[in-house]
Order: structure tokens, then C-alpha cells, then sequence
């Protein structure tokens, strides 16, 4: 009986039941069927000795930390895991991109905000991937619906190195009616901290003076976000 050498057998996604495929399966039930090592591996494509495509997957979601890991590594480090190269690397950062810009998409009529998360998930997928602190604010109109969205401030968050007046810029020139405050905690703990509390204190009060509607200030960190104003800190007098 002849053995098989299981070291150097060569994985195919090709081995798989032709069901368990997951080209197959997308063509069949949708790429929503599908697990997220199974969408990498349509992009991989082509396994390695002792993997295939769907395992390397598996492998990269697991070292990586999941999609946002994949997110946040550099495009040498992608480059430098093991079953993936320039060409594969770019692939899944490709692929990336354009799920983060379809996020951002705009229909016919501007995107409206009518509820913290309605505002979270225009930021959310992208600044739970940054490894500093960064504040942007969304300005809308007096419909609620998306003026722009700019980024204020990056870097190390010293709230006693805000400038409140450097917040509302925008708006201003926007002629914003309304804006909602967000940033960041690269830790991946959304629980807004007491200097968090504070800002958002002074930055309602210089909107009741500029007469521009403070409607929020979302924290995110870790694809979560907490609303300020839904846990009544900062948004209330006293």
C-alpha cells in the first residue's frame, strides 16, 4: 500500500465537494451565504502546500485579527504572510477599499441621519482600523441629510488641546445646521472616558452659541460605537 506524504500534498479548493466550493456556492446562494474565509478565498484563488485557498484564509483571520486586521496591516507586511504575495496581497486590499468606498456611496439624495447608528456606520468601518486617535465631524443640513464629512483632528487626543472654535469650521463654511461629533479609541473600548464627557460639554455650548445643532458625539472603537447624547453625558446642563 502506497503512503501518502501528508507534508507535501498539495490542497486545492478543487478537492472540496463541488457544494462546499465557494465559487460555487456564491453562483448558487449568494456571497452573503458565504463565510468570510470562503469570500477570501475566492480572492486567493490558489492554495499552498499543506493549505488551500479556504484555510489560508481561515489562517489570515485568525493571525490577523479578523477583518479589521486586514484592514489595518501595511501592504509589506500582508505581503510578507505566509501563501500570500504582491499580487494576492493586492487582491484582498483592493477588495477592501472598494467595500469601504461603497460605504461611503452616496444615492441620488444625500445620505440622512436619523439615528446614531444611521451616523456611525459612515465612519465606523474605517476608523475602528486606526491605530491613533482621529476626530472627524459629519455635517448636515437642515433635513439631516450629509453635507460632508471632515476630519478635524489626528494624532494623540489631549481634549485640553482641542480647539472648539477649529470644530465648527467647517460647519460654518458649510453653512451647516447641524453636525455630529466622532472619534476614535484605538484600544477597541467605545466606553466614552471623563475628558470625553467634557469636550462634548463645550463643544454643545459653543453650538447653542454659533446656533449649529450638536445633535451627537459618537465614540467607536472595535465595529462598535456609544452615543453620548443616548447615555445623556455632555448633552444635558449641570
Amino acid at each position: 500500500m502506497v503512503k501518502v506524504n501528508e507534508t507535501t500534498a498539495v490542497y486545492r479548493i478543487t478537492d472540496l465537494e463541488e457544494n462546499e466550493r465557494p465559487r460555487e456556492r456564491l453562483a448558487q446562494l449568494g456571497a452573503q451565504s458565504l463565510k468570510t474565509s470562503e469570500l477570501l478565498a475566492i480572492l486567493i484563488r490558489v492554495g499552498i502546500q499543506g493549505e488551500n485557498a479556504v484555510q489560508i484564509g481561515e489562517r489570515l483571520l485568525q493571525d490577523l485579527g479578523g477583518l479589521r486586521g486586514l484592514h489595518r496591516i501595511s501592504f509589506e507586511e500582508f505581503c510578507s504572510q505566509r501563501g500570500l504575495g504582491p499580487a494576492k496581497a493586492a487582491q484582498i486590499k483592493a477588495a477592501i477599499e472598494i467595500g469601504r468606498r461603497l460605504a461611503h456611496t452616496e444615492d441620488d439624495e444625500r445620505a440622512a441621519v436619523h439615528s446614531p447608528s444611521d451616523a456611525a456606520e459612515l465612519v465606523k468601518y474605517e476608523m475602528s482600523a486606526f491605530e491613533q486617535e482621529v476626530l472627524r465631524v459629519i455635517l448636515l443640513d437642515t433635513r439631516n441629510r450629509v453635507l460632508q464629512i471632515e476630519e478635524v483632528y489626528q494624532g494623540s487626543l489631549n481634549m485640553s488641546m482641542v480647539r472648539i472654535g477649529e470644530l465648527f469650521k467647517h460647519a460654518i463654511r458649510r453653512n451647516a445646521a447641524a453636525m455630529i461629533v466622532v472619534h476614535n479609541h484605538p484600544s477597541g473600548d467605545p466606553t466614552p472616558s471623563p475628558e470625553d464627557v467634557a469636550l462634548t460639554r463645550e463643544i454643545v455650548r459653543a453650538g447653542k452659541l454659533l446656533d449649529i445643532d450638536v445633535l451627537d458625539h459618537l465614540v467607536i472603537a472595535g465595529g462598535r460605537h456609544v452615543s453620548l447624547k443616548e447615555r445623556g453625558l455632555g448633552f444635558t446642563e449641570g
